[in-house]
């Protein structure tokens, strides 16, 4: 295993990030899909042993399960301070709104809710899951803020933005001296590009980490024509994401399979390697051990100049999907939260 620093921080974190919402129970939440805490542990386990110290979990997946199923095991397997853990929170619910609980308010009762199912007393990355159309950008980096003062975080991170978000966001924090982002979490792959628009160049230049999610596009990326599992079926995000661009889409996927045939790897190690050279560390799913072990060889495969154009070469420009299509439209209706001036809560 590689190692690196997540952007603008001191975190040394590995060249692969095992993404845990695979893990988590079946029965709670919005994945019929996920695995139990057993198989969870194996994989938890196996990434361990290969080198992988990053881990990327959420509130939102199952239930809070896969925090729990996660905090567990690294309790079980891991000294605390050999592992970078991540989670994520989400927005206020319209609930919270009603009632009056400032983005501040929320932002703690969410972090605190992690730290009791993952068992530990602090994160090491806490992500903005989404944007809040709904809650003044000044509540949400005061609120952050807080929780790092409060050691309870060690450094925050964001996730589904657009570029002009996080400058405007870290532009705010440099302003009143809080905190600021040091890593995004965007949806980027060989088949979705969107990102090198304007989000890679700016976080190059910013040296802002990327942890990329859908590294392998719902497993697109890693099986060939006629192959499936349990996630590819059921997975209803992955198929709204994928399913209109399929043919175009194929192209890519074509490539990779003969560039895998040539180095006689797999699939996901040519697609990840691929990703590992463009971002800091890619968000892995996992829910077999094949899952965490080609991801953890992808790290050691280079990929020549050439064979990168050649898996470059058929993209189009893709229509945003999921999340960052409806940032796209609710961007264009709620321009009133960017005021910040009278924002302010002690």
């Amino acid at each position: 295993m590689k190692y690196t620093k997540l952007g603008n921080s001191d975190l040394n974190v590995s060249r692969i990030c095992m993404g845990c919402m695979g893990f988590g129970d079946a029965q709670h939440g919005q994945h019929t899909w996920t695995i139990d805490e057993e198989h969870s542990r194996e994989i938890i386990k196996r990434g361990l042993e290969l080198g992988v110290n990053f881990f990327d979990t959420a509130i939102a997946y199952q239930s809070g399960t896969s925090e729990q199923y996660l905090g567990r095991a690294l309790k079980d397997f891991a000294k605390r301070d050999d592992v970078v853990v991540a989670t994520k929170f989400l927005p206020r619910t319209p609930e919270e709104i009603e009632e009056g609980i400032s983005g501040q308010q929320h932002i703690e009762r969410m972090l605190n809710q992690s730290l009791s199912n993952l068992g530990m007393d602090h994160v090491d990355l806490y992500i903005y899951h989404m944007w809040d159309y709904e809650t003044p950008i000044y509540e949400i980096m005061d609120g952050l803020n807080r929780m790092v003062e409060a050691g309870k975080t060690r450094y925050i991170g964001i996730s589904n933005c657009f570029a002009w978000q996080l400058a405007k966001a870290n532009a705010l924090a440099e302003k009143e001296g809080f905190a600021k982002f040091v890593s995004i979490q965007g949806h980027y792959n060989l088949i979705f590009r969107e990102e090198e628009r304007e989000m890679v160049p700016y976080c190059r230049e910013e040296n802002i980490a990327l942890t990329p999610y859908s590294s392998l596009a719902g497993g697109k990326l890693s099986k060939r024509p006629g192959e499936t599992s349990k996630r590819q079926q059921e997975d209803e995000y992955a198929h709204f994401k994928y399913d209109a661009t399929a043919q175009q889409d194929d192209a890519v996927i074509r490539r990779v399979m003969e560039i895998a045939d040539r180095h006689e790897v797999s699939m996901t190690e040519v697609a990840l390697a691929w990703l590992i050279s463009k971002v800091t560390s890619p968000v892995v799913g996992a829910t077999k051990l094949p899952h965490i072990e080609g991801a953890a060889k992808a790290v050691d495969l280079v990929l020549s100049p050439e064979e990168t154009a050649y898996l470059e070469e058929p993209y189009v420009p893709h229509r945003l999907v999921g999340v960052m299509a409806q940032n796209t439209k609710a961007a264009a209706k709620e321009d009133h939260v960017w005021s910040t001036g009278d924002q302010k809560i002690k």
